[in-house]
């Protein structure tokens, strides 16, 4: 297949990317290699310390619920012939499952444009935050770092495992202030309300419309008098571009990774693709973690709010125009 290739480097605020881009002439896939020079992990350092102690916990909630589906990309795509190359040594799984979510932690960012974002947001109003979706604590993390009283709710035990190990490390006064809670988002109780409460991008995706209509009746009856609920959208912003995209990127580990995306304009989904770029050789497994994500646009997502009794006070984009990936800030209230 013939291919063109350029390479450059280019600097935003701290971070210098260096970007590697082969683009197959016919436009079906492009693939990119970054790494950060300064590996800016702010709000990792911040939650280093000593500690046995993992927060607070408590479980609420008792609906099985799907938090990711794990699908194998389309067998035409870059990243299935990559699947396809490892054979039986590939161990297919979901990004927020046992296998899964240790590479998903690694790959975690706690320097970005949404972090910081909501961070400015939260700054401005004392109180404690509704971190949902939580995860391994991209937001708690950083949340806790600045002072604030977290509860950080997730449905995943893999992903709360590696939330509570980090709070192991965290000095006892970030760890006292959180609270960690086994949950699924669309069906929670939590007897507390909060000024902030917190969703970030791809979250919402992960719910069909019934589990999105509980998260909005959830997050009304858990909002305080005044209260904001932050929630940020993924939207592509390349439709022009090709359908798949390839990236290496390297771990807070130093591990690096290859990362796929397929996700044509205007799809209803996207499949995401994550394993070691340069997995042992020999017969030894590899973890191939792989999520079919579904896709909600913003317009759709406004008229839901609008429906639940939420109402849009500010839209804020957070990414630059042509970027692949358009990320839109929210910030609603409780309608009157």
């Amino acid at each position: 297949m013939p291919v063109a290739t350029t390479v450059g480097e280019t600097t935003t605020g701290h971070e210098t990317t260096r970007a590697r881009e082969t683009a197959a002439t016919d436009g079906s896939v492009t693939v990119r290699e970054t790494s950060a020079a300064d590996g800016s992990t702010s709000g990792r350092e911040a939650g280093k310390g000593k500690g046995s102690t993992s927060g607070r916990e408590t479980a609420t909630g008792n609906r099985p619920a799907t938090r990711y589906e794990a699908a194998p990309a389309h067998a035409s795509t870059l990243a299935a012939r990559r699947i396809a190359a490892l054979g039986d040594r590939a161990r297919v799984c979901g990004l927020y499952d046992a296998l899964g979510a240790p590479l998903y932690h690694d790959l975690a960012t706690y320097d970005d444009p949404e972090t910081r974002a909501l961070l400015t947001a939260v700054r401005t109003t004392p109180g404690p935050v509704l971190d949902l979706a939580a995860g391994s604590g991209r937001f708690t993390l950083p949340l806790l770092a600045i002072g604030r009283e977290v509860t950080a709710l997730d449905l995943s035990t893999d992903m709360l495992a590696l939330l509570r190990t980090a709070l192991d490390r965290a000095p006892a006064s970030m760890r006292e202030r959180c609270t960690v809670v086994r949950g699924d988002m669309s069906r929670f109780a939590l007897g507390q309300r909060f000024p902030r409460i917190l969703l970030g991008t791809t979250s919402l995706s992960l719910l069909d419309e019934d589990g999105r209509a509980g998260l909005y009746r959830g997050v009304l009856a858990h909002l305080a008098e005044g209260g904001r609920f932050l929630l940020t959208v993924l939207e592509r912003g390349d439709c022009d571009a090709p359908d798949e995209t390839a990236v290496r990127v390297t771990g807070a580990g130093g591990t690096v990774y290859e990362l796929y995306e397929h996700w044509p304009a205007g799809a209803d989904s996207r499949t995401v693709t994550l394993l070691p770029a340069d997995p042992p050789r020999g017969d030894s497994p590899v973890t191939v973690c792989t999520d079919r994500v579904a896709v909600l646009d913003l317009p759709r997502l406004e008229e839901e709010l609008a429906a639940s009794g939420l109402t849009i006070t500010s839209r804020q984009l957070l990414s630059p125009p042509g970027e692949r990936h358009r990320v839109t800030l929210l910030t609603t209230e409780a309608s009157r």
